[in-house]
């Protein structure tokens, strides 16, 4: 495991302190048993120092480094330096944090039993005490930090999951702008052209048309373009300065498709109201889907559009009257987006489901193709 300089640097002041604290302790033992001029044996000063000084792979190691201070621990008081516990205490808390729990509890047997061997029994009761205590904090402790890391995984994987959909959603929105906009363009151009020698009049206006149509095209497409890399507007606060697409432009999407040649109608039954922000934008595109997939690969005509307001749903029915040419749609049937990539049919299904509607597509008994939505309202 690679470590970086502040964990290299925090495990350098642990052992560090942990070294000092345990040498420390071993010469105020020994002055303190020597009446004051006693001093530690240098072999297990030198001991003590191993074993604060093996810390420093604590992390790669746990294990192994707990077995040698571990040694060094219960080494020291033979060679005349009284044995001191806070290097033991860091390799023990190590070891635990890093689930090696079966090696943590096999030190603290090994330390009790070496330690408790001869001694009192209130100084073997008061250690036992000691090292259950030892333990029970660390399994806390252990426990705490799998929480801990359990948290912060699930954070990330929101982040990530967020970021997927709204890759997803700008994906669709893009596509959508672009789709409807250069069908109608197409459309446009090739009649210009047919009609530039013979009718130039109507050609004119076809070519305004484009224009139109190209100038909506760029303004939708850079207020997409503007929410993605915009690090001012929105995040202080500031509304876009485009209107969010809804069904109340619906009426712009029929004009664009009748400049085509495609002859559109719009309707709406029931008690038509405002609806909410996410399905009222899911219900325009889901239209403006469905007629760009009319204008570009049917052999119709004409299409017609219908609202359908119900108490707690919205039902959106777009008919067309030309023939499926053989692809298939979400639902597994023939669609009128054979000479696309049925991305549009995949991106309607999906506004659909993210707001817990339905979307189904595919030609009509009586000729023609149907999509159908119902988004909740």
């Amino acid at each position: 495991m690679t470590r970086t300089a502040r964990q290299w640097a925090a495990d350098a002041g642990i052992a560090a302190l942990a070294t000092g604290a345990d040498l420390g302790f071993s010469v105020a033992c020994a002055r303190w048993h020597g009446s004051g001029h006693g001093q530690p044996d240098p072999f297990g000063m030198l001991l003590l120092g191993v074993g604060g000084l093996a810390l420093l792979a604590r992390r790669r190691y746990p294990v192994a480094v707990l077995g040698v201070v571990l040694g060094a621990t219960l080494g020291a008081p033979l060679l005349g330096a009284s044995g001191a516990w806070c290097a033991l205490i860091v390799a023990f808390f190590t070891a635990v944090l890093r689930g090696r729990r079966v090696a943590a509890i096999a030190s603290l047997v090994i330390g009790y039993g070496v330690s408790a061997w001869g001694a009192s029994a209130q100084a073997a009761l008061l250690l036992l005490a000691a090292l259950i205590t030892l333990l029970s904090v660390a399994e806390l402790s252990r426990a705490l930090n799998a929480r801990a890391v359990a948290d912060r995984n699930r954070r990330e994987e929101a982040i990530a999951r967020r970021a997927s959909e709204e890759r997803l959603a700008i994906a669709r929105d893009l596509h959508d702008v672009v789709a409807h906009s250069i069908s109608v363009i197409n459309v446009q151009a090739n009649t210009a052209l047919h009609l530039m020698d013979r009718q130039p009049n109507r050609a004119r206006e076809a070519l305004t048309a484009v224009r139109e149509v190209s100038g909506q095209a760029l303004a939708e497409f850079g207020a997409v373009l503007g929410a993605l890399r915009d690090t001012d507007g929105f995040t202080s606060g500031e509304a876009p300065l485009a209107p969010v697409p809804g069904v109340a432009r619906l009426d712009e999407l029929a004009a664009r498709a009748r400049s085509a040649g495609f002859t559109v109608s719009v309707a709406a039954e029931g008690c038509v109201r405002q609806l909410p922000a996410g399905v009222d934008a899911a219900a325009y595109r889901i239209v403006q889907e469905a007629l760009t997939n009319a204008v570009r690969h049917s052999a119709g005509r004409s299409a017609s559009v219908l609202l359908r307001y119900g108490d707690d749903e919205l039902m959106i029915e777009v008919d067309d009257d030309g023939a499926a040419v053989g692809a298939s749609s979400p639902g597994g049937r023939a669609s009128a987006v054979a000479a696309g990539s049925g991305n549009g049919l995949i991106g309607m299904a999906e506004r659909a489901r993210s707001l817990g509607g339905t979307l189904d597509a595919g030609p009509r008994p009586g000729g023609g193709f149907r999509v159908l939505a119902r988004l909740p309202a």
